[in-house]
């Protein structure tokens, strides 16, 4: 009898030792986390190999002891025979697992095993084993536990739950022996014969799993190589007749087995790795989205699946409207079924509007998970009369900004507004509307923080803000705004290139409110923008560091004589183009590309007003030089002043929030300086008063 340590992933223990029970009725198994402990003769130890569809390693015990040192596991690894375990020419790997006070990480712990191995080969030889960490013919595994340690033959070589069928994967795939530990826990496995469905099949993990268990196809059939294969405790012959009783054990199944997909390519995966599964035959494929898709049967099965958990806080936006759209598919086309799903995150799972059962906590490789069942009958099928009312202090808090907005909104003409700003520190976002769209932008976190902590309320925003401002969630871009260091702010950070028409004061643009940090349009310089429109009649206008333009349009709409707009990013004189159509102005109207910095200190054309609203801080590889407005604003000002004409005003802004503007700028450039910044602060956006700085600056 050898003594066994069968491990698997976290919370399947009690699926194992169930399953290791049915197969070998004679074994006496000992459960703790994540692990079954048992002894077992030769025969059953290839038979769990080969069979177990939950295991992820078999390990022989070699020995064990108590040890403090890594002298004490050195001379543990000495006591086993290791020329007797394998062959000299054979390469060979250790694992290890634990640390105690004085084995502090799995390396040195690795090293000590490593070192007694080849020491004791070379007392009976003048050679030595190698080691190959990629593809070992022995792998060797340490495991220490406190003042406990033990050492084994790893019998699988590789993790059982690698079956050799999946050559190809989606993202965030799951495991093949969750896969099968979902199908357990919902109840199928004991009812094979009712449909089984997966509408979120990805690369069909779970429904292959199923066809597997149903054709009675041992789960290691595929597997090229063992763990024992080289080892010298090995009986071929015995493998081989165990070998040919799975073989005739395969079985054809009708599969009922249905799967589907809303990608192209994943569903062709799922198909691929079916057929090499040799499965193909019993599952039906359809590429179709869940929230479409119903299974050819009349007859309730089984719907058991791993939907997208929404780990990114983008995600877990974008998931919130398919939920609760496939919430009400799910009481429309499944009643009586009975649902499996695996989930991180039970707020997705809550948008389904459905009561659950009961709900078992896994482990999905590092990430903590829960199956959640739910039984498609009584309350699950009614629909919902009425919605909760959102209580708690962020709803009230939103609710009662958005009724304070829509009262101001009647004496304004803007589509564009800010409706809260971090009111409540706990909730620590910026909340904007664009027409029938929100923009919530997430400041970074304090550092106290738990970042667990953080993401629940940053959900709660998500769930709530849409349902009390009325805004499909589908329409909810989600930001997350923290101090760049050594990038542009105004970095790419999606591709969906969803333009925006709105309208502010009489103005047209065009905003994108998923693609970058910022929109395209700075809410809080509305104000801002009116004044310029109000100065720029007959005037020569520059716009310095242009963005996209708004300034320029609300000057051309301002009867201005000509606007020269400057920008060092195609993409923003472009897009500054395409507003300036919108609004059908025609004119002189210049757009340049160039460094400001640099090109102020060339240019020689007069302007009677020159808007500048340079970025904080900025090293693009655009520039000559970085930028840092608090360093370099008195640099930029003088260069600025030399393209001013007479009796002419720049009016300069920044949004750095302790921006001091320097004494220099009326001591050595002869300018009189009037701080103008709260007269251009809008009224959604008094709550901040550093959001921008800006002054009026003329020739003394």
């Amino acid at each position: 009898m050898y003594k066994i340590l069968i491990t698997t992933a976290l919370g399947l223990e009690e699926l194992l030792a169930a399953e290791i029970k049915e197969l070998l009725p004679e074994l006496e198994c000992q459960q703790k986390p994540g692990q079954v402990i048992t002894s077992a003769e030769l025969e059953a130890i290839y038979s769990i190999c080969l069979w177990s569809r939950l295991a992820n390693r078999v390990l022989l015990e070699l020995t064990s002891g108590r040890i403090e040192t890594g002298d004490d596991l050195y001379q543990l690894a000495c006591e086993v025979n290791w020329p007797g375990q394998f062959d000299l020419k054979n390469t060979f790997a250790v694992d290890f697992f634990g640390t105690n006070k004085e084995i502090r990480n799995t390396q040195f712990g690795a090293l000590k095993i490593k070192d007694a191995v080849v020491d004791k080969f070379s007392e009976n030889h003048s050679t030595r084993p190698n080691v190959d960490k990629s593809n070992p013919d022995i792998r060797i595994q340490g495991r220490i536990h406190r003042d406990k340690a033990a050492i084994y033959l790893d019998m699988s070589g590789g993790s059982l739950h690698q079956r050799n069928y999946r050559q190809e994967t989606g993202p965030a795939p799951i495991r093949e022996n969750l896969a099968f530990a979902m199908l357990m826990r919902s109840g199928w496995t004991a009812d094979t014969d009712k449909p089984l469905c997966d509408p979120m099949c990805g690369s069909g993990t779970v429904v292959i799993e199923a066809a597997l268990y149903k054709a009675k196809i041992a789960p290691g059939l595929q597997r090229k190589q063992w763990g024992f294969s080289h080892w010298a405790g090995h009986n071929e012959s015995v493998w081989q007749v165990i070998l040919g009783s799975a073989k005739k054990r395969q079985k054809q199944a009708i599969g009922n087995i249905f799967a589907g997909e809303i990608s192209h390519k994943l569903i062709n995966i799922a198909k691929q790795n079916a057929r090499i599964a040799g499965v193909a035959d019993m599952i039906q494929f359809t590429h179709k989205d869940a929230t479409e898709y119903a299974p050819a049967t009349e007859v309730p099965g089984y719907l058991v699946s791993n939907p997208p958990y929404g780990e990114r806080l983008s995600d877990f936006n974008r998931l919130l409207p398919i939920f609760q759209q496939w919430g009400s598919w799910l009481k429309e086309y499944y009643a009586q079924w009975h649902l499996a799903l695996l989930t991180s995150n039970r707020e997705l799972l809550k948008q389904l509007k459905l009561a659950s059962s009961r709900s078992y906590k896994f482990k999905n490789a590092n990430l903590d998970c829960e199956l959640v069942l739910f039984h498609m009958a009584d309350r699950n099928l009614a629909e919902l009369k009425h919605e909760a009312k959102l209580e708690g202090d962020f709803a009230n808090r939103l609710r009662k900004n958005w009724d304070k907005t829509r009262r101001w909104l009647k004496k304004q003409n803007t589509e564009c507004y800010r409706i809260y700003d971090a009111d409540l520190p706990e909730y620590n976002v910026a909340i904007d509307r664009y027409k029938d769209a929100l923009v919530i932008q997430e400041y970074a976190a304090p550092k106290n923080i738990p970042e667990q902590k953080s993401r629940a309320r940053l959900q709660e925003v998500l769930l709530v803000a849409p349902k009390v401002l009325d805004i499909e969630p589908q329409n909810v871009a989600l930001k997350v705004r923290e101090v760049k260091k050594g990038k542009n702010q105004y970095e790419k950070v999606s591709r969906q290139n969803k333009m925006m028409e709105v309208q502010e004061n009489g103005a047209k643009f065009l905003v994108n409110l998923f693609d970058y940090l910022d929109t395209g349009l700075f809410l809080d310089h509305r104000d801002t923008r009116s004044m310029i429109r109000n100065m720029s009649k007959g005037k020569r206008v520059l716009n310095l560091f242009s963005y996209t333009g708004s300034v320029s349009v609300y000057a051309a709409l301002g009867g201005a004589k000509s606007v020269t707009t400057v920008d060092m990013s195609n993409t923003y004189l472009d897009w500054a183009k395409q507003n300036f159509a919108l609004n059908k102005l025609q004119g002189d109207f210049d757009f340049v590309k160039a460094d400001v910095t640099s090109w102020l200190k060339q240019n020689r054309y007069q302007y009677d007003l020159i808007f500048i609203d340079p970025p904080s801080f900025s090293n693009s590889k655009s520039m000559e030089n970085t930028w840092d407005v608090q360093r370099d604003h008195v640099e930029l000002l003088r260069d600025a002043s030399k393209s001013l004409a007479t009796d002419g005003v720049i009016v300069f802004s920044n949004n750095l929030r302790n921006f001091k503007l320097s004494g220099d700028v009326t001591e050595k450039l002869n300018l009189t300086v009037k701080n103008i910044t709260a007269d251009t602060i809008p009224e959604d956006f008094k709550r901040n008063s550093k959001i921008h700085h800006c002054f009026l600056l003329q020739g003394k």
